[in-house]
């Protein structure tokens, strides 16, 4: 896990907060109060009121991407790659306005690398557009496209620790709420769609946050409440709680090491380097033979080069575990600017999943 020191600008109650809440939010009507009664248990004095304007004004203040359910796009349906691409440099401010121009395109990234410079993810509604999408792209661009589709997953998220109450991050409420049944139920039903698209950009900041959702929706608050729930339970939701801003936390330096990994080494080598705590992303995906000889990604962030690059070095100690890592065996691709970041476009991957929804009465 990732700790940041004292020299972020922050109190120790927001400190508390922030450790304690990375996920693991009570699901509840009133969820303030037993998260407060947590906090208070684990030596931070604070009651209801005071952690909801605490989690507030750390939102206004950009310390926060969000507050809320952190979305699985993957579980709700469609699909979404990655993409790499090369773009001259003299013509790479216009092919990155055209790229951007698709509404596919979901987020955009200028990396460090003397051929594949630019890199994108497509999301979609389903697997069957993703050639389309990159058709349109290569022929608006002139340039060809490198699709890097997940072949499997071995870890996705991390929590941005700071030092003060709470350092390990170990507070989790999720148990909290009501009991739900897991479903093995494909798709979505429509009102599901409605509650998906209405709580992923984050939870209403207020006394009732699950009420006011319902509200939104016009479903009951015990309905809400039992989804998200259950959601959480079956994976359409990572996580509740706050969501913090990593460069905010001075985390700027975005490292994307990837690797040659021997294939059949991965099933080890993946677990392995999933366990480091600042790994925040570890995926194996596909070589492209001639221009892309790596099969397995691992994100990592750092303070500063010298903080990523010991991160990675770990990285390489994890992997020299399995196989004799030679220099040409891996490569390092620092992001240099962002293109776009819009986020997953949740709406139109969910329409296309609903299903019609059983009665229980009749189940």
């Amino acid at each position: 896990m990732d700790e940041v020191g004292a020299d972020v600008d922050l109190s120790t109650r927001e400190r508390a907060v922030v450790n304690a809440f990375q996920g693991g939010f009570p699901v509840t009507r009133r969820p303030w109060e037993p998260a407060a009664a947590a906090l208070t248990e684990r030596g931070v004095d604070v009651d209801a009121g005071e952690l909801l304007a605490t989690v507030r004004d750390l939102d206004e203040r950009g310390v926060l991407s969000r507050f809320g359910a952190l979305v699985n796009a993957e579980e709700i349906g469609g699909t979404a790659t990655l993409v790499a691409m090369h773009a001259p440099e003299e013509r790479y401010e216009e092919i990155a306005e055209t790229v951007n121009g698709f509404r596919e395109v979901a987020h955009n990234y200028e990396r460090e690398h003397p051929h594949l410079n630019m890199w994108f993810v497509v999301s979609v509604a389903s697997e069957d557009e993703v050639e389309r999408v990159l058709s349109e792209i290569e022929e608006a661009t002139g340039q060809e496209t490198y699709n890097l589709p997940k072949r499997e997953e071995f870890h996705v998220g991390a929590k941005f620790l700071l030092e003060g109450p709470v350092s390990d991050g170990d507070l989790d409420l999720s148990h909290l709420g009501p009991d739900v049944e897991p479903s093995d139920e494909r798709g979505i039903t429509a009102r599901e769609r409605d509650l998906v698209v209405e709580v992923q950009g984050g939870l209403p900041i207020t006394e009732t946050p699950y009420a006011d959702v319902a509200e939104a929706v016009g479903q009951p608050v015990s309905w809400v409440v039992e989804t998200i729930r259950r959601f959480n339970e079956e994976g359409k939701v990572r996580r509740v709680g706050v969501i913090p801003n990593h460069y905010a936390l001075g985390y700027t330096e975005n490292g994307m090491t990837v690797w040659d990994v021997p294939d059949d080494l991965l099933g080890e080598v993946g677990p392995a380097v999933a366990s480091l705590g600042f790994v925040t992303h570890c995926y194996h995906r596909p070589r492209h033979e001639g221009v892309w000889p790596y099969n397995f990604f691992a994100m990592t962030h750092g303070r500063d080069e010298a903080e990523s690059e010991r991160r990675i070095e770990q990285v390489r100690e994890a992997m020299a575990e399995f196989w004799d890592v030679a220099d040409d065996d891996w490569d390092s691709l620092f992001s240099t600017r962002i293109l776009k970041k819009t986020g997953i476009r949740l709406d139109e991957r969910a329409d296309a999943q609903v299903r019609e929804e059983t009665d229980p009465a009749d189940a």
